[in-house]
């Protein structure tokens, strides 16, 4: 079965390791993926550790169309993590890389597993700024307000 085309947005960060290495590397993993098109990129961007621990975030957001479900796109997404080294020793820990699915079309989500959109998308000054660079309109100028206090500049 053939799917329709979906535009997906997809969040990227890292803060340990070679953050900006690992950031690149994973836009070549999604652009590598199948049945997805037409990857953007967002500039690269550096921000402080928000709710998290350890050095500045190097921070990225990437745009796709892609044929796969949203589940299947995750499903990726965490094999490209751990391709980089991820783990998971407690909540918040630094990441070699992590990857949010922030928007999968206009889908709606609220399974176990996955919650689209993002359900802190507007608290994230690092989700904001790169999801502005690819897509103005969907950042409403009131988003900006709630991360004022969130420092972010251009890589």
């Amino acid at each position: 079965m053939v799917r329709d085309w979906v535009r997906a947005f997809i969040g990227l960060g890292a803060n340990d390791g070679e953050p900006l290495k690992q950031i690149e590397q994973a836009f070549k993993c999604l652009e590598a993926l199948p049945a997805t098109v037409d990857l953007q990129r967002s500039k690269i961007y550096r921000s402080s550790p928000w709710q998290a621990q350890g050095p500045d975030f190097i921070n990225a957001m990437a745009q796709i169309d892609t044929q796969l479900s949203a589940p299947a796109l995750w499903v990726h997404m965490q094999r490209i993590e751990q391709a980089a080294g991820r783990i998971r020793p407690y909540r918040n820990a630094p990441r070699t890389l992590d990857l949010d699915l922030i928007f999968y079309g206009e889908a709606v989500v609220h399974s176990p597993a996955l919650v689209l959109p993002h359900p802190r998308w507007r608290e994230r000054a690092f989700v904001l700024r790169p999801l502005a660079d690819l897509a103005p309109a969907r950042i409403h100028h009131s988003d900006w307000q709630v991360v004022a206090g969130q420092a972010i500049t251009p890589v």
